[in-house]
């Protein structure tokens, strides 16, 4: 009999077991995303601003695969949550949006990553996606496109209020206005909005960063007010990111745009947990043990011999690498090894027959598998090839001993953001109730062996 670590899975049918059964087959790893708490996250997100009429839109941020929990899947979540726009940094996503039949009159979509001498404007027009102008060459595309058409460009002006990203800055403003003004005069743009980012919105316990977010906002108040004076007057304004959406009220404007939070995630551990702020992560990452085995105290483990076993123990190998996205700097190490460094690795929650044990990676992450220390006897443990251990989950509480991707960061020198947008498409996504979040029509939109 197999232990299973994770949380019981509720599958809606026999057909949605049986895709369980088959992801098992090809490949000993699983992310299951729970897509009634993706809704529920947004559901949160709108009552934050105040509502569905509150005069502040949401914008669910899908772009990198929605941070890896699946484009689609995350997308309508979104949309069924509350949100009323959708925002992808490139723009193959946003197209692929719409044609995976998330149309204009369901919702916009903004995309603002792009190289402006090749990026495919017209497909955007023609497709009623929004398209961010944060340049003088991007100005000059976007408008070429919009005449060819024949149809006005849906755009958002970008600006650089502090971040020193994408984006006019001040001194460069009144180059673009002097291009967009006549564009938006004669039809060719439609000026829709004004936005910027955040530096360190995430970082209210540090005094000089929130001044750097007042400063952030005055900028960008200042640039609304040079759009108003040169005639074009944005119809909506969104700078606040997650962060902001949480702990800055005053600048949610007519739009915010939460991404971390919508997957569960807290921007940046200074602000606390997912549970301070009402929020539960969605993805659940999993795997079923490969070889377990006993071995002598002073075993080295892995490459390097950066670990080597303390005592008589047995080890297991988790049968993911860092060519699915686990970090090799989660690699766990030991005082005893060659390098004579300790650190700890990546957190497993592994079930035993006297209950849930939280172990780490011991040794170097290889490119397929990383092995445990089960400090102690397999056999007495009831550990066995084929248990379903959790790397991160919801994170239900320390009586669970139930790591997050919080822990993963921590062990991997990194953030929450990169612990689940690394993970390669390799690892199979399952979805938890899909039919009891999506619409007949949009639950037709998925993959059906994505469905437990």
């Amino acid at each position: 009999m197999t232990l299973n670590a994770a949380e019981e899975l509720q599958f809606s049918s026999p057909a949605g077991e049986a895709n369980y059964v088959a992801a098992r087959r090809k490949y000993p790893a699983q992310a299951i995303v729970d897509l009634a708490v993706l809704r529920d996250n947004m559901r949160h997100l709108v009552d934050v601003v105040g509502g569905a009429h509150s005069g502040t839109a949401v914008m669910g941020v899908v772009k990198a695969d929605a941070y890896g929990h699946g484009l689609l899947p995350a997308a309508l979540a979104a949309l069924a949550g509350g949100a009323t726009w959708l925002g992808t940094a490139q723009s193959h996503e946003a197209l692929l949006l719409r044609k995976l039949g998330i149309g204009a009159d369901r919702c916009h979509i903004l995309t603002w990553v792009y190289n402006g001498m090749d990026a495919p404007f017209d497909e955007l027009i023609a497709n009623d996606i929004d398209i961010s102008l944060g340049s003088l060459p991007g100005i000059d595309a976007v408008a070429a496109a919009a005449r060819r058409l024949g149809k006005p460009a849906r755009v958002h002006i970008k600006v650089d209020s502090g971040f020193g990203r994408n984006g006019f800055t001040p001194a460069g403003f009144d180059a673009a206005l002097a291009k967009l003004v006549p564009l938006a005069k004669e039809g060719v743009l439609h000026i829709v909005g004004q936005w910027s980012h955040l530096a360190v919105a995430d970082s209210p316990d540090v005094p000089e960063f929130v001044a750097s977010t007042d400063r952030q906002v005055e900028t960008f108040k200042e640039f609304t007010a040079r759009m108003e004076a040169a005639g074009i007057p944005p119809e909506i304004r969104h700078l606040a990111n997650t962060a902001a959406t949480l702990n800055r009220p005053e600048i949610h404007f007519e739009l915010t745009r939460p991404g971390i939070g919508l997957y569960g995630y807290e921007p940046d551990p200074a602000m606390g947990t997912p549970r301070d702020w009402h929020l539960k992560p969605a993805m659940t990452l999993q795997a079923q043990l490969g070889t377990v085995k006993d071995v002598e105290a002073g075993h080295g483990i892995s490459y390097g011999r950066t670990y080597l076993t303390p005592d008589n123990t047995s080890t297991a190998i988790v049968p993911l690498g860092y060519a699915d996205g686990i970090h090799r700097s989660a690699s766990g190490f030991d005082m005893q090894g060659a390098k004579h460094v300790e650190k700890e690795g990546g957190p497993v929650r592994i079930m035993t027959t006297k209950g849930p044990r939280l172990l780490r990676v011991s040794g170097r992450v290889c490119m397929d598998q990383f092995i445990v220390d089960l400090h102690g006897s397999a056999a007495e443990l009831g550990v066995h090839e084929g248990d379903t251990v959790e790397l991160f989950g919801p994170g239900r509480g320390e009586e669970f001993a139930e790591p997050t991707a919080d822990d993963w960061a921590r062990a991997a020198g990194t953030i929450s953001y990169e612990i689940f947008t690394c993970l390669r498409n390799r690892i199979p996504r399952l979805y938890e109730h899909a039919a009891d979040v999506l619409a007949p029509d949009d639950l037709a939109k998925l993959d059906p062996a994505s469905l437990l």
